[in-house]
């Protein structure tokens, strides 16, 4: 096809890469763009990779549809209902979604959304997260369920959506509908084409980009089809959106019954493809609607297409066949074309300008002639605008200067300049011509903004025409020119010497450094110090000798410019540079500007340099703190300490934090031997290093000064967490010496670190005039009797009161012992006892007095206690005592107090009165048995014993008095009986007949059977039913004596039945006469 206006050729074969000829077909075979070709298989999808040589990847997926993303290599697949998309990078699914209704149509329309289609609506999926797909607008029903969707756009800003499809129409033939959506007003226009498409094309005279809708237009009762191209979405603040006339599109006579398939857009070029379903092409320029050409490019429809962006291009595919076609503009032919063949030389001529294409230079410079000549200055100065290189010349320009300018009107040359910088950038020459009259006329303003809007080509004669003016603005022609010798000669005119080597290196500039600094350095010190950093900080190393020109710049007498250019120098603090550092920091010591040394070091880069020296120059100028810094002998700091009056508080204490334990210590004691104005400080220090320095050391570096207030901060800010018994004594030592007795009072009252010996007896020596810290140690670790002696012996004795008040109420036997044993005055011990009261233990209390024979001395207070209430046995037991030992009603307090314990006054009675004894005995309620018999035994209470015995009722008691003794041999066995026969008759005679107790009579009787004493029984049943009593007619009794009787004595019985009338005759008469008897 030589000498037309396009390029075609066909780069591939589907069908010859194995896809078969029923997968290439709509709905099987996608291209979404130049990077993949999609088919679907029965049992597998086929990928065409076209950026990697055409290499097929076939993959077992089962799928009615795929579609791959235009920019990554993600897949879309569809099977029924059911989409989902994944990414073949990672191998893994992005997302998935069951739609509602079967998918008719899909289009990816751009990287990161998919169109879907179903028979009523339209719908966008985003590849972001996990949302499902948004319905975007329903079918119009102008393109009903009825009509075939072959296409879909979205507009470049998203605010605009094209759907079109194809319909069954009269007589054969196919209607083409398309409905046009605004997404921002949400409302459709239904179009009657078969294609259409968006793009962003610059118009003339416009700043902004204009977006287009071009679309094919054929009425279903008009058999011309028509070309619109018409503005979409601009803000109408902005200007009337732009709208050509509809052109009519020349098919041909052949193909009346064709129509169109797709169109696709050269953004590149501005330039619009249709193709049709008969294979033909036709190529329109979109500024002017007009049809460049057209041909018949295949014999099969084109079913699929996209476009390159990088070419122009157009990819087509045609249907069963599997051809992939390329088609684009040929660039050389397409004016000679329009010239030869069209015949439409404006349409040459704003094509060529715009597209920058060679076959119009003749048609220019006969427009420009006729222009010129006309007097249409500003429509020839847009001619020249629009033909691209072809009339830019100087002899153009020359022809504009050469043109008077009218009266009121600007010179024609500066419409002409002033067009083309409307449409893009001015060449070299333009640039200059331009320059000079604005320079003239002192309007440099108009350069800057050129220059920023990037309108001027910048060239070594534009920055020299502008030098004398503006140097800034030269130096940036310059720059963008790169005349590097003449921008440089502009920084050293400015000042900006730090600037100079940045820009040397980074161009690759070369010149000699040294003349240029040895200038400077006597017209403009400040110049060449800059100078001299950028050199020394060049890219790849320093371009000068740094000694050397710190030599020089001191030779001058320049210490600041020194110090600044070695600091820069040095900022990297290498090694091989130690000399220098201290070089550095010994000029600004010695010369007058220690300020700057401290800053310096106070920065900290440099690490190299000379410590002992600087020390000692620190040293000299005052600096105390420097000179500390750099010092490691102990004489040496000593020595600088001296001034530690001078230094920093916290300099001080962090300092010692670089010291070892004997350097510390060693210059502790130094700094406290000169006085208490280091004390605070020295404080500090041994709080802030307890713990490395030790205890210990540290208290005898305090004592050692005499430093018990330094002592007693320190350890004040320490005992607290301290667990070293030293700590804890030497702080009680140093608050008592410092009549702190408060604080000696917690320390002793809460510690459990301190050894209790130690401070006790450091306390008792001290002779303290509070002793309340004593008080505590002695109480807390039982050194009772040593406080009450050491109380009492230093006539401490309102203490004592307070300690068995206050203190430990608990312990006040201990300390009323004490004073027993020290002789005090009863007069006070009775005080504190009524003092405590009830607090003191009444059992220890009486134990103590007891064993001391002072129990009578307790009385009031025990006496006092009995007034409150107090039920104790104990307070109870020991006044019993008192009471029994004053013969004061001793029976009547045994028989009514009912709180004291027999156990104990019967024992305490046995020796001073048996019979208080047996009464204290008798009032424990059988607790006290054993003891009652054995009193009542000794001391023949025979008859007390026996009443006791019947009111208790007690067979197991009986049973201890009644039995004989089988154990006993002799004497003891005789008085043994003796004493049961004694107790016998004393319940015989007195006891029993005493007793109207039913029960007491019945056990009595019970007992003795028990024990086995007939004899003894009869005597006792005699006396109780023949000697008249209550229970004289008793049944039971009568007939147990008779029975009695009749077992033990037989002469009796006879007797019995005459004198009784109130037995049981019948039985007593058959036991009688039994065998047995």
């Amino acid at each position: 096809m030589a000498g037309v206006p396009i390029a075609f050729s066909e780069v591939l074969n589907l069908q010859q890469l194995g896809v078969p000829e029923g997968s290439i077909k709509h709905g099987l075979t996608t291209m979404e763009s130049d990077k993949w070709i999609v088919s679907v298989e029965p049992d597998k999808v086929s990928l065409v990779d076209l950026q990697n040589g055409a290499q097929v990847t076939r993959r077992p997926i089962k799928a009615e549809a795929a579609v791959m993303n235009p920019q990554q290599n993600i897949l879309a697949l569809r099977s029924g209902k059911m989409i989902q998309m994944f990414n073949l990078d990672s191998k893994s699914k992005l997302k998935s979604h069951d739609m509602e209704a079967p998918i008719v149509f899909w289009k990816w329309t751009g990287p990161s959304n998919l169109a879907l289609v179903t028979a009523s609506s339209v719908y966008h999926w985003s590849i972001e997260g996990t949302s499902a797909p948004v319905k975007m607008f329903d079918r119009h029903p102008t393109i009903g369920a009825n009509t075939q969707i072959i296409n879909y756009q979205v507009s470049p800003d998203t605010h605009w959506c094209l759907l079109g499809g194809i319909s069954a129409g009269a007589g054969g033939g196919v209607n083409g509908n398309m409905q046009l959506y605004s997404v921002e007003k949400k409302v459709s226009q239904p179009l009657q084409g078969h294609a259409g498409a968006f793009c962003k094309i610059k118009l003339s005279g416009r700043e902004d980009p204009a977006q287009v809708l071009v679309f094919h237009e054929k009425k279903a009762d008009n058999p011309t089809h028509q070309l619109f191209v018409m503005e979409v979405g601009r803000d109408p603040s902005k200007g009337t959106p732009h709208r050509l006339p509809p052109t009519q599109i020349p098919v041909p006579a052949e193909a009346a019954n064709d129509f169109p398939v797709s169109l696709v857009v050269d953004a590149k070029d501005d330039i619009a493809f249709l193709l049709s379903k008969m294979g033909f092409v036709y190529m329109f320029d979109i500024h002017s609607g007009k049809t460049m050409f057209r041909t018949r490019i295949t014999q099969e429809t084109v079913f699929v297409t996209c476009a390159q962006a990088s070419t122009g291009a157009v990819f087509g595919i045609t249907v069963r066949t599997g051809k992939v076609l390329r088609i684009m503009l040929n660039g050389q032919n397409l004016v000679p074309y329009i010239v030869n063949t069209l015949r439409d030389n404006q349409l040459a001529i704003k094509v060529a300008g715009r597209l920058g294409l060679p076959g119009a230079e003749h048609l220019y410079t006969a427009e420009f002639d006729r222009l010129i000549g006309a007097g249409q200055v500003k429509e020839a100065a847009v001619l020249v605008a629009s033909s691209g290189t072809a009339l830019r010349t100087p002899h153009t320009i020359a022809r504009f200067q050469q043109i008077p300018a009218e009266p009121g009107a600007p010179q024609p040359v500066f419409q002409y300049f002033s067009t083309l910088l409307e449409s893009g950038k001015l060449n070299e020459q333009e640039s200059i011509e331009l320059a000079k009259p604005v320079l003239q006329q002192g309007r440099p303003q108009l350069m800057e903004k050129w220059l920023k809007d990037d309108k001027l080509h910048c060239s070594e004669a534009l920055g020299d025409l502008i030098m004398p003016s503006d140097t800034a603005m030269a130096l940036s022609v310059y720059l963008r020119s790169e005349c590097h010798g003449k921008a440089i000669q502009c920084f050293v005119q400015r000042g900006e010497y730090d600037k100079i080597v940045p820009y040397s290196t980074s161009v690759g500039y070369s010149m000699d450094y040294s003349s240029m600094l040895s200038q400077l350095l006597f017209n403009n010190p400040q110049g060449a110090l800059d100078l001299a950093k950028g050199l020394v900080n060049a890219e790849g190393g320093p371009l000068i000798d740094i000694q050397a020109t710190a030599e020089a710049f001191l030779s001058s007498n320049r210490v600041q410019e020194t110090t600044a250019f070695l600091l820069e120098a040095l900022k990297d603090n290498k090694q091989e540079h130690a000399y220098l550092q201290t070089k550095l920091l010994e000029i600004n010591l010695i010369g007058g500007a220690p300020q700057v040394a401290d800053a310096i070091m106070q920065n900290g880069v440099l690490t190299h340099y000379d410590r002992a020296h600087v020390g000692k120059l620190c040293e000299r100028a005052g600096m105390w703190q420097r000179a500390a810094e750099h010092y490691t002998d102990i004489n040496d700091i000593k020595r600088v300490f001296k001034n530690s009056h001078q230094m920093n508080p916290e300099f001080v204490v962090e300092y010692f934090g670089k010291l070892n334990r004997e350097q510390s210590l060693a210059l502790l004691k130094d700094m406290m031997s000169r006085g208490p104005s280091n004390m605070q400080v020295c404080v500090e220090v041994a709080k802030k290093y307890h713990d490395e320095l030790g205890s210990s050391d540290l208290v005898q570096v305090f004592e050692s000064q005499k430093a018990f207030e330094g002592l007693y901060y320190y350890l004040g800010a320490v005992v607290n967490f301290s667990e070293d018994p030293v700590v804890h004594f030497k702080y009680i030592q140093s608050a008592c010496q410092l009549g702190q007795f408060k604080e000696a009072e917690r320390v002793c009252r809460d510690s459990n670190i301190y050894k209790p010996e130690e401070v006790k007896d450091y306390l008792k020596n001290a002779k303290l005039p509070d002793p309340r810290p004593l008080i505590h140690v002695c109480d807390r670790f039982d050194f009772v009797d040593e406080l009450t002696e050491y109380l009492y012996l230093n006539s401490l004795l309102q203490y004592v009161e307070v300690y068995v008040t206050k203190v430990s109420p608990a312990k006040t036997p201990q300390v009323i012992g004490k004073l027993f044993d020290l002789g005090a005055n009863q007069d006070f011990i009775k005080r504190i006892l009524m003092a405590v009261g009830t607090a003191c233990p009444v059992e220890e209390m009486v134990e103590i007095a007891e064993t001391r024979n002072r129990l009578r001395m307790l009385q009031p207070w025990l006496e006092a206690r009995v007034a409150t209430g107090s039920t104790e046995p104990g307070t109870h037991n020991a006044l019993g005592k008192i009471y029994i030992q004053m013969n004061k009603d001793p029976k009547a307090f045994l028989l009514n107090n009912m709180f004291y314990q027999p156990k104990v006054l019967g024992p305490f009675c046995e020796s001073l009165d048996p019979s208080l004894a047996f009464v204290a005995y008798k009032r424990g309620a059988g607790e006290c048995d054993d003891d009652l018999i054995r009193i009542s035994f000794a001391h023949g209470l025979f008859r007390d014993l026996a009443r006791y015995l019947v009111e208790r009722q007690d067979l197991e008691l009986w049973a201890k008095v009644l039995t004989k003794d089988e154990s006993s041999e002799g004497d003891a066995a005789t008085e043994k009986e003796s004493q049961r026969r004694q107790l016998i008759d004393q319940v015989v005679e007195w006891a029993l007949p005493e007793s109207t107790s039913a029960d007491e009579v019945s056990c009595t009787v019970k007992a003795f059977m028990a024990a086995d004493l007939p004899g003894e029984l009869i005597t006792l049943l005699e006396r109780i039913i023949l000697q008249g009593s209550d229970f004289s007619d008793n049944k039971n009794l009568q007939n147990l004596l008779i029975l009695t009787a009749i077992r033990a004595d037989h002469s009796r019985v006879a007797s019995y039945i005459d004198q009784l009338d109130n037995f049981d005759a019948k039985d007593i008469a058959i036991i009688c006469v039994s065998e047995s008897h």
